[in-house]
């Protein structure tokens, strides 16, 4: 079983505590109900709902003390997959023989890559100890569709730090009773960004729960995450929250040539043509200059390009547009650049355009070229540029 750094130090630090509580002794503690906090107030198992005949997973379940009381008191048939061997002992020698519950030793991802899915995925405070962007496309191949989802993660720590806006790890310490505490590395992230990543991974949010310690001294504060798998789709679906009323006029930009279409990668996975928001002042052809050398490095004259039309679908109660735009000729070598989002430029075949791509890029390419064999949400498109021929773009 594999686990990449830093999750891997998350494992390590996790069987520790676990060897530690072995040679002490200490006993599995029972739950009289579901806490998804770390305090027994706040909802239960009824946010998983009935579940009666459904397939249900534990992720990162730990010592599988909350999966044996979804079987016992809620008569749920559970899996119960725990990446700590460890902590997987200790569930065992708990709980190995209870009808209805399997405890499973691995890493929480590659287990999903070959289980059957299930009709519920939860988790309890141990989204946190692995890499977003590894977890969430197998929780969503993990699901069946309209499969729920629920998860808690912390929020604010014992020090009253709060989340961060980036998705990155950062240290935070797992105490040990009477041994020396272990660090661990954790994903704490804003609602916003959480709910960004599921959105961006075929997960619809239905809701954010406040768990708060109850002790007003106390800053610790926990989120508890609800969502639900939606269809497949082969592009990037739309976050729930509207964009700003300043950044709801955006332009992508088309550089086809003899390589073959210009798409970068986005860092939260997605594929994307150049382009962006348009600033205020600024003309449309000069917004698709300006975004393509700020992301690119690739320098155009407004003058080489040629306005498709406006294409315009809806994000919440705000009307978002976008405009085609195709880039005739230009300069450089497409590269990654500092301090942006999108990167990793590389040149596509149109009959080989990947899977993935951002709703908005893949709308401005079936504009510009109907046969393209790309799916994603209707949008209407209001034509500029006639009946030009523009398919052969080119590069000096």
């Amino acid at each position: 079983m594999h686990s990449p750094e830093p999750e891997a130090v998350n494992t390590r630090a996790w069987t520790t505590y676990g060897n530690h509580h072995l040679q002490r002794g200490t006993k599995v503690p029972e739950v009289e109900k579901i806490s998804w906090g770390f305090w027994p107030t706040g909802p239960g198992a009824e946010v998983l709902g009935d579940l009666t005949g459904l397939r249900v997973l534990d992720l990162a379940s730990g010592l599988g003390k909350h999966a044996a009381h979804l079987v016992r008191e809620h008569g749920a048939t559970v899996d119960a997959v725990e990446a700590s061997a460890s902590q997987h002992a200790r569930a065992i020698a708990r709980y190995g023989d209870l009808p209805g519950l399997t405890l499973i030793h691995a890493d929480a991802v590659e287990y999903l890559h070959r289980a059957e899915p299930y009709d519920v995925i939860y988790s309890i405070h141990g989204f946190g100890y692995i890499n977003p962007h590894r977890l969430l496309p197998a929780v969503r191949q993990g699901l069946k569709a309209g499969g729920l989802l629920a998860f808690s993660v912390l929020h604010t720590n014992s020090h009253g730090r709060g989340p961060s806006s980036s998705v990155a790890p950062r240290p935070e310490i797992l105490p040990l009773a009477d041994g020396e505490d272990q660090t661990v590395e954790m994903w704490l992230l804003t609602p916003k960004l959480w709910e960004d990543l599921c959105v961006d991974n075929g997960l619809l949010l239905d809701g954010i729960d406040e768990l708060d310690a109850p002790e007003e001294d106390n800053p610790v504060s926990v989120r508890l995450y609800r969502a639900h798998s939606r269809t497949s789709s082969s592009s990037r679906p739309r976050t729930t929250r509207p964009p700003e009323p300043n950044t709801a006029l955006g332009v992508g930009a088309i550089l086809h040539g003899a390589d073959g279409l210009l798409l970068g990668r986005h860092r939260r996975g997605t594929l994307e043509l150049p382009g962006g928001t348009v600033e205020p002042g600024e003309s449309l052809e000069h917004a698709v200059v300006r975004e393509l050398v700020e992301e690119t490095g690739c320098r155009a004259r407004e003058e080489d390009v040629v306005l498709l039309g406006l294409l315009m679908d809806q994000v919440g109660p705000v009307v978002r547009t976008t405009v085609a735009a195709v880039v005739t000729r230009w300069d450089g070598i497409p590269a990654t650049q500092p301090n942006e989002s999108v990167g990793d430029w590389r040149w596509c075949h149109l009959d080989r355009i990947p899977d993935g791509l951002f709703i908005p890029s893949a709308q401005v390419l079936t504009a510009w070229r109907p046969e393209l064999a790309i799916d994603h949400p209707v949008a209407r498109f209001y034509p500029l540029a006639g009946n030009a021929d523009l398919s052969a773009t080119t590069r000096p």
